[in-house]
């Protein structure tokens, strides 16, 4: 007859649940994994069998009483370290959003918006566009299983432990996130200049020709020359894109390791 201990059954609870916690972490901000239009239980499934896939060929996990404070410390820790993985590359996509709305207010099409179900706000149609042609490139060039090859490599490299992690890597994730600003500016600058151009060149128009009605012919044209330009530099965005998006899966490796403790 086959018998079970109890340590035996903490023993394999702890060495499912832990590594299930961290990837559903991941599975809450990461791109495409996190998207509302993905059922949760297709979610829930897919990360209890990637979770009985790794868990496995993991180092040696704690043993703990699932209602123990010391196992729900260890819950939220693995929970933060997936969910943090997860926003490192949500900032390019983040930043992919604030460049469209900067082009869509330099375009003057700041006023069309719509409900996106997906982020459950308001976004204009510019940022949807660069957003859907970054997700496709995300898609296309496979980085959504290497991000999951990064959090099973996270597992080798910051093993689940009762031990905290380093402050220096929660405070990096911090500064990282002033890379928002600067992918948002990279990505728009040639369109925004143009059309700052356009509106010096109206300016200059307006002042020899006072005649004209500025709000009759501004719009058109800054319209036209955003439409004009979006077509012209679509061909070229997808280099730095995929740079940025290969630069965030570095990041991520880079962070697991600055959590390592001391």
């Amino acid at each position: 007859m086959v018998e079970i201990t109890t340590g035996q059954l903490l023993s394999w609870v702890s060495a499912f649940m832990w590594p299930l916690v961290r990837i559903l972490g991941l599975f809450t901000t990461a791109p495409v994994l996190s998207d509302r239009s993905l059922p949760v239980r297709v979610r829930l499934g897919l990360g209890i069998a990637i979770a009985a896939l790794v868990a496995p060929g993991l180092p040696t996990v704690p043993v703990q009483d699932p209602m123990s404070w010391t196992a729900l410390l260890i819950l939220v820790q693995q929970f933060l370290i997936g969910t943090a993985i997860g926003f490192v590359v949500r900032l390019l996509f983040t930043g992919v959003e604030l460049a469209g709305e900067m082009i869509g207010m330099s375009m003057g099409l700041g006023f069309a918006t719509f409900f996106d179900p997906h982020s459950q706000g308001r976004t204009s149609v510019v940022s949807q566009f660069m957003m859907q042609l970054t997700l496709m490139l995300f898609l296309w060039s496979d980085l959504h299983l290497l991000l999951i090859d990064s959090l099973v490599d996270s597992f080798q490299s910051l093993p689940i432990s009762t031990l905290q992690t380093n402050r220096n890597g929660w405070s990096q994730l911090v500064y990282w996130g002033s890379r928002i600003f600067s992918i948002g500016l990279q990505l728009s600058l040639p369109i925004v200049t143009a059309l700052l151009i356009t509106n010096l060149a109206l300016a200059v128009l307006t002042r020899a020709a006072p005649q004209l009605n500025l709000f009759s012919i501004g719009f058109p044209v800054t319209l036209l020359v955003g439409l004009l330009m979006l077509g012209l530099t679509l061909p070229y965005w997808s280099t730095p894109l995929l740079g940025l998006l290969q630069d965030c899966l570095q990041l991520v490796r880079q962070f697991t390791l600055l959590l390592v403790p001391d």
